[in-house]
């Protein structure tokens, strides 16, 4: 007979290390919003809804995306992104 493997070997697991296009991948939020306003043009036009009254808020929001997007490129592309956990 054969002794028994008695001798434990703990493993630690460490965090996964974030992948490289992980924070790039963030900003995919920003053609589903792009794919969503000409689904509201596309709506309007069909149904004959008037947006004359939604001009200034659209114009504020894509101003605001626009930001947001410049923002997040900084994020995304930061150096030493891919090494945070």
């Amino acid at each position: 007979m054969e002794p028994l493997d008695s001798d434990l070997e703990y493993m630690v697991s460490k965090p996964e290390a974030p992948k490289p296009g992980s924070r790039v991948n963030a900003l995919l939020i920003f053609p589903i919003l792009g794919i969503l306003l000409v689904l509201l043009f596309i709506a309007s036009a069909i149904f004959q809804i008037n947006l004359s009254d939604m001009v200034d808020t659209i114009i504020g929001l894509l101003l605001l995306f626009f930001a947001l997007f410049i923002v997040l490129i900084f994020w995304a592309k930061a150096p030493g992104a891919d090494k945070q956990a």
